[in-house]
């Protein structure tokens, strides 16, 4: 943890809409507001690999735009409980793992939410929050959504 009482501990947390990920929100921001630390929310977004490396205009549908949409209201819907709590916005291209990692890199601590899938759905779907914990080069919470 950050030891220099002028910079203020780094929280990022994971956010993708899903209950899990609000649930980590909340929890990176009560955390937050505990510790005195800021809270950097990050979504990651990507185009379908079946889509190749093109536009990230699909349909109309900036992606990144609406990526940054849906954190904002994300963040908005639940930060009111927390004032004081200093949290940054950020919309990221690329695999939720991978940019977590990236973004995590020397934070504090890093939250994101699980979904709680077991067994085959998990070896067919991956894990973002066994990838973190497996990589990050900081703590990991890992929040289990409720179903």
């Amino acid at each position: 943890m950050s030891s220099d009482g002028d910079v203020p501990r780094r929280i990022v947390v994971g956010v993708d809409g899903s209950v899990a990920s609000v649930q980590a929100l909340r929890w990176a921001l009560g955390y937050a507001r505990a510790a005195g630390a800021a809270v950097e929310a990050v979504i990651a977004w990507d185009i379908p690999s079946s889509m190749g490396y093109g536009p990230t205009v699909i349909e109309g549908v900036d992606i990144a735009t609406a990526a940054r949409e849906a954190l904002a209201a994300i963040v908005e819907g639940n930060s009111a409980e927390y004032p004081g709590v200093a949290v940054t916005q950020r919309a990221l291209r690329g695999h939720p793992a991978d940019v977590l990692i990236d973004e995590a890199e020397g934070a504090d601590l890093l939250v994101v939410g699980s979904h709680g899938y077991g067994g085959f759905a998990r070896a067919l779907l991956g894990s973002v929050s066994q990838h973190c914990i497996s990589h990050a080069d900081c703590p990991v919470v890992v929040v289990r959504g409720n179903r």
